[in-house]
């Protein structure tokens, strides 16, 4: 069913006004939500395509992602997430030093379950120190893990010790950092202990001097010293600012993340016009736009520096590979969704541009047009509601009688 723009801002329109908890409606039309979805999607991966097209030397690894310039830089974390056994993230920091817009943890910091002194969360269970040395006598060893979650130096010499056992294994490790609380002395030491790769969120500071003078630092000591960090409007306009200092350093690549919003960020974001990614992650679309366009400037100005399109797409393929290395059935992964519910609001303002078209469309039966359906929802919502106070009424009642 390939829904009309106009039937599909209609019935948004009207499931905008819903109540988000009446379940029953949501599901009952559902076959509209996902065709106004699916059609959304298409036409925003239609334009993506054209931009891909205007990119000298695009390539791909296997169809899993895309990058422009050298392979032999192409991050090995990365490539452990893509054709290894996935993302294997271990976490010890529960805090940060900075609060950032798009961090997907903004409206639940505080909240954030604190690991226990002396105790690391790898694989979703809880080890002592010493209780690693035994998992890797027993368990296959991962082709990579990441200090994923936060910002590791807020305590990163709890780090060292437990970065050169993996080394020890052989294993490939990466981190990730805002940069800001680096120095020469911790950068020296966690080199020294094994650490692979070194990740900076550099958007986290909007390109500060302070987090560039970091990266350099960095390169003296690492293997592999790139960016990784949400492609927003704001990161844009301040590396475009300090593109050529940042260049000089001898970045080994840089990671263009789509940027994606939860729960706990999409706030910050309401308003911007959203598309979704095979029934996944929610972005707003400006972000793969910005990936594009500098991954067109680095082809055509001929960086020394690969940049990779670590897109939606890019995770959607991470996780189908990590469910296939987990030995799960033909075609299971866990690329879903971050909300519990649909949330028509936030298509209004995609569904509104004028500019922003469909592929092709196709009228509504007449059973599913809205102006024929619109009645029966809200008698049944009407319904719900009598219902709800007949119950609440009978609760008062009955704790009257009690007390």
């Amino acid at each position: 069913m390939n829904i009309s723009k106009k039937e599909a801002l209609e019935w948004f329109e009207f499931l905008s006004e819903i109540p988000s908890d009446s379940q029953q409606v949501f599901e009952e039309y559902n076959n509209i939500i996902k065709s106004t979805l699916r059609q959304i999607e298409k036409s925003y991966m239609n334009e993506i395509k054209k931009l891909q097209n205007n990119i000298p030397g695009l390539k791909n690894l296997q169809g899993r992602t895309y990058y422009v310039g050298e392979e032999k830089n192409f991050p090995k974390g990365c490539m452990s997430c893509l054709f290894g056994d996935g993302l294997g993230g271990i976490r010890k920091t529960h805090t940060c030093n900075l609060t950032c817009k798009f961090c997907y943890y903004h409206d639940s910091m505080e909240d954030v379950e604190q690991i226990p002194e002396g105790m690391w969360d790898i694989g979703d269970n809880l080890y002592e120190e010493e209780d690693i040395d035994l998992l890797l006598s027993i368990q296959k060893n991962p082709s990579g893990i990441a200090y994923v979650y936060l910002e590791p130096f807020m305590e990163i010499e709890e780090y060292y010790s437990v970065v050169k056992k993996f080394s020890k294994a052989g294993i490939h490790q990466h981190m990730y950092t805002n940069g800001v609380l680096c120095t020469d002395e911790n950068l020296k030491k966690l080199a020294e202990s094994g650490l692979d790769e070194l990740r900076f969120n550099l958007g986290a500071s909007n390109c500060s001097d302070k987090v560039i003078k970091a990266m350099k630092t960095a390169k003296k000591y690492f293997k592999a010293v790139g960016i990784e960090t949400p492609m927003t409007p704001e990161f844009y306009e301040s590396f475009i600012e300090k593109k050529e200092e940042i260049l000089s350093i001898g970045l080994d690549f840089m990671n263009c993340a789509e940027f994606h919003v939860g729960p706990d960020n999409i706030n910050n974001y309401i308003g911007e016009k959203f598309y979704v990614y095979k029934n996944g992650y929610l972005s707003p679309t400006w972000s793969r736009k910005i990936t594009c366009k500098l991954m067109e400037m680095a082809s055509k100005e001929k960086w020394d520096m690969l940049v990779h399109d670590c897109s939606n797409h890019t995770k959607y393929a991470r996780e189908i590979n990590k469910a296939s290395k987990q030995g799960n059935s033909f075609g299971a992964h866990s690329y879903f969704s971050e909300f519990d519910r649909q949330l028509p609001y936030l298509f209004l303002p995609i569904l509104k541009d004028k500019d922003f078209k469909f592929l092709s469309e196709t009228p509504l039966p007449e059973n599913l047009k809205l102006e024929n359906c619109k009645e029966a929802i809200l008698e049944s919502l009407s319904h719900e509601e009598s219902e709800e106070e007949f119950y609440q009424g009978f609760e008062d009642y009955i704790n009257n009688e009690e007390n």
